[in-house]
């Protein structure tokens, strides 16, 4: 199974797209005189075609409402970047034994710093505890392209060497098997103009491709789609009377970014969370958390967009259902502990989270969805397992690394 990514200029008359025999539909990627403004999976007879008529007659039916709010918003907010002082700005990679996925990073990095909005960039790349030298050399390829080696294996270890290394008055951090939108750049500035006092940014995640099953059920599940709307997030909503507990619905923590200070004054990342494969997950819904309890704003821009390389088998999406739960569940315990203030909030969520959990598993048992069914169950395994004490057993496996890199 096997769905071609294909980009739509909707502004422009449609192409014909002519599948081959291996691939069962197209993965369409909608823009409006270059803004994105959708994505739909559209399945469709291998080996078929589907006509410039077919093509435009899904983009009004899928993409018309937000092609009228992007010419709404053209007319009403002209671009206001050439007026604007944006500050200088570091971009951090934390990487581990993927030369090859960090190379191909960085070369789409390559084609939109050469035109930077901001002050001066730079791009840090942190090595967490590679096994062999093909990062270091990986990075030496790349000219203007620093190299931190952290010794301490772990996710947030990594993130936290990036930035007490990095020297930006702005961090992004990208996970290395992503690459940017060729509007990356332009589309953090967007945000940061209109939003001088936000603490920090998350933006689109789309698939990098969709080549195998797990990939694309994945994203059909919702993947790590936050939708086309710019999002401001603040300490509390009418809408949502557990906010800011359910921290993940700002973004991802494979392209997001922060004012550097303010991460510095908050501690960094937790390194108790995220620190690879005992517990896979809750350092990005951590940091989200306390950015918007230390009283900033969060803002999701879809413009600042990435496309994210998926899990390529089940087995590894299973697993990856897994720590969502697991980090989760991690990430509640703590901030429970640490904020007395919503102690309740955190409880409820918790009482929420698993109610939600059982009623998606019993939809797809009675829909017969075999592999929802497995998934939920991975999804919710991972929950209980973080639920009973993993965040204490995270703490002493870092101390312990702490000790053996002392």
């Amino acid at each position: 199974m096997v769905y071609r990514l294909v980009e739509f200029e909707l502004s422009k008359p449609p192409p014909v797209i002519d599948l081959a025999p291996e691939e069962n539909g197209i993965g369409l990627i909608g823009r409006w005189h270059d803004q994105l403004i959708g994505f739909e999976m559209i399945a469709a007879a291998p080996g078929s075609t589907l006509s410039a008529g077919e093509l435009r007659m899904l983009a009004d039916q899928r993409f018309a409402p937000r092609v009228l709010i992007a010419m709404v918003e053209a007319e009403l907010t002209p671009s206001s970047l050439g007026h604007t002082f944006l500050p200088s700005l570091s971009i951090a990679i934390c990487t581990k034994d993927r030369a090859e996925r960090l190379s191909r990073l960085l070369r789409s990095l390559e084609a939109v710093c050469d035109n930077s909005p901001f002050g001066p960039v730079e791009i840090v790349v942190v090595d967490n505890a590679s096994t062999d030298s093909a990062t270091r050399k990986a990075v030496e390829s790349f000219s203007d392209v620093r190299y931190v080696f952290e010794p301490k294996a772990g996710l947030d270890f990594a993130r936290n060497a990036a930035l007490h290394a990095a020297t930006g008055a702005l961090i992004a951090y990208l996970d290395d098997d992503v690459v940017v939108d060729r509007n990356w750049l332009t589309g953090l500035a967007k945000a940061c103009g209109d939003n001088p006092g936000a603490g920090g940014f998350t933006g689109l995640v789309l698939p990098y491709r969709l080549d195998t099953e797990a990939q694309i059920y994945f994203e059909r599940r919702g993947g790590f789609g936050r939708g086309f709307y710019r999002n401001e997030f603040r300490g509390s909503r009418f809408d949502n009377p557990l906010h800011p507990v359910g921290s993940g619905v700002l973004g991802a923590g494979c392209n997001m970014a922060f004012e550097r200070t303010l991460l510095i004054e908050l501690g960094g990342f937790d390194e108790a969370l995220d620190t690879g494969a005992p517990l896979p997950g809750g350092g990005d819904l951590d940091i989200f958390y306390r950015v918007l309890r230390s009283g900033r704003t969060m803002v999701y821009e879809p413009q600042f967009a990435v496309y994210h390389e998926h899990r390529e088998t089940v087995a590894q999406l299973r697993r990856q259902y897994w720590s969502w739960g697991l980090g989760m569940m991690a990430f509640l315990v703590k901030s429970r502990r640490s904020d007395r203030e919503l102690r309740s909030r955190h409880g409820a969520m918790v009482r929420w989270w698993f109610v939600d959990q059982v009623r998606t598993l019993v939809r797809a048992a009675s829909g017969l969805r075999g592999r929802d069914v497995r998934f939920g169950l991975n999804e919710l395994w991972g929950g209980i397992c973080g639920l009973a004490g993993e965040y204490d057993r995270s703490r002493s496996r870092i101390e312990a690394i702490r000790e053996l890199n002392r």
